[in-house]
């Protein structure tokens, strides 16, 4: 009888599969290949696989298989209004593992319609109202859409009463649409999941086959989330296991995403409470930092925030901008892998210092107090091979005292080394004692 499980993540740059045990979570193989995004990307998932499990006992053993090749998700948010539900829909999407390409509040008209197309999103999160309340903004949009004739999945998550109607508006119109509960059911109170649950529904019917990523539908039928919701999925098993607040940074060619989870207290209570709610497991992505094609904007956006030492933006840049012309290039020894680890920890304290301090707008997020945090976990590329050297890339986050933002009194620091998280997320609902096994064993043991 197969005992173990293939979990797999098919990245935009490398595929990475490991090999777990099932009865305890035990790493038992591990394999990494180029992503094969110019043929077929079964070509390097089944490559992958077979060197994961040479050797290995049975054939059938099951796949659980994520996926942000392809550029991932892209997610519009259409809400009632700016600060409110506009914001709470973007980050509902965000904890989808979605990239929010595109935020609109009020009604949509045409210069709204055509940001909206020029976005080009996969998938349109259309919210507004709490249970009851104002339908006229939901309802207009709804059929701005339908009469565009704008085909892109839509998500109804807003007032409850009105989305029935708002469904049928835009099926009558050949709009491919899902309606899931409200994301602000009423002032304050936020409720992520039906939502998230929806959007990653979605991206499994719609987005992985128009992808074009392979060339028969076998791709499409193994793939069970976005990665990135994948990876949350796994930092809140994490959470729980660890019992407190939990930090993750993960540090990526083109984006930089932080992942943090907060224990509900005092603070969803009282009259500070946000209009937006509270979400206390939430993503942020940076899409100007990254440590290949957004090494230049870790460059600049470290010499506004003044990070960076007399002297060093000029060597930094152009190392940045050579990472940025070829991403699949390895670097080479001495300086120029110390200036790829020095962007990558400046990539980290510059993500985790938005995260913290929020943002104005419906685009912004709201701040997340992070003084908590029993435990910070860096993950990405950069950070696995650094060897000895790799939780001192997340020094700087522990220290950045000039950031703005309260810093985690007592935080420990450990690496996903083995790039636990996304596949513990993949088991967490079929098999949830192996996903906190794993995890235990790699980042909490010790």
């Amino acid at each position: 009888m197969v005992s173990y499980a293939v979990c797999a993540d098919v990245g935009s740059t490398w595929t990475k599969v490991a090999v777990l045990d099932l009865a305890d979570g035990t790493l038992l193989a591990s394999a990494s290949v180029r992503t094969t995004v110019g043929t077929d990307v079964l070509h390097g998932l089944d490559a992958a696989v077979a060197q994961a499990t040479a050797g290995l006992p049975g054939a059938a053993a099951p796949w659980y298989v994520c996926s942000s090749a392809g550029g991932g998700l892209r997610l519009a948010v259409l809400g009632y209004e700016e600060l409110v539900t506009a914001r709470a829909g973007h980050q509902v999407g965000l904890s989808a593992g979605a990239r929010v390409v595109h935020v609109g509040a009020g009604r949509l008209d045409g210069a709204g319609l055509a940001a909206l197309r020029a976005a080009r999103p996969d998938v349109v999160l259309l919210v507004g109202g709490t249970d009851g309340g104002d339908a006229e903004v939901l309802t207009a949009n709804a059929g701005r859409l339908a009469r565009a004739r704008f085909r892109v999945p839509v998500v109804v998550a807003g007032n409850a009463v009105a989305a029935p109607a708002v469904a049928e508006l835009l099926a009558g119109r050949g709009v491919p649409v899902t309606v899931a509960g409200n994301v602000l059911p009423s002032i304050g109170v936020l409720a992520p999941q039906p939502a998230r649950s929806a959007i990653r529904e979605v991206f499994l019917r719609h987005v992985i086959g128009g992808k074009r990523l392979s060339r028969g539908s076998r791709f499409a039928a193994l793939v069970r989330a976005a990665t990135p919701d994948a990876v949350l999925t796994g930092v809140e098993v994490l959470a729980d296991r660890l019992g407190g607040d939990l930090l993750v940074v993960d540090v990526g060619g083109a984006t930089t995403d932080v992942y943090s989870v907060l224990v509900p207290d005092e603070r969803d209570s009282g009259p500070g409470r946000p209009a937006a709610g509270t979400l206390w497991r939430a993503r942020t992505v940076e899409g100007d930092l990254g440590v290949r094609w957004s090494a230049p904007g870790v460059v600049r956006a470290a010499a506004a925030e003044r990070l960076l030492s007399p002297g060093e933006e000029e060597p930094l840049a152009a190392v940045a901008g050579t990472l940025a012309a070829d991403p699949g290039r390895l670097v080479g020894g001495g300086p120029e892998r110390a200036a790829e680890r020095r962007i990558a920890a400046l990539a980290a304290v510059l993500a985790v210092r938005r995260h913290a301090r929020g943002g104005d707008g419906a685009a912004g997020q709201p701040a997340r107090d992070l003084r908590e945090v029993r435990l910070l976990v860096g993950s990405g590329g950069v950070f696995r091979h650094a060897g000895p050297d790799a939780a001192g890339l997340l020094d700087g986050v522990l220290t950045d005292y000039p950031g703005g933002w309260a810093l985690p009194r007592s935080a420990r620091t450990v690496v996903d080394v083995t790039y636990v998280l996304a596949a513990a997320g993949l088991l967490a609902a079929a098999h949830p004692g192996a996903a906190a096994g794993l995890l235990h064993r790699h980042l909490l043991a010790g």
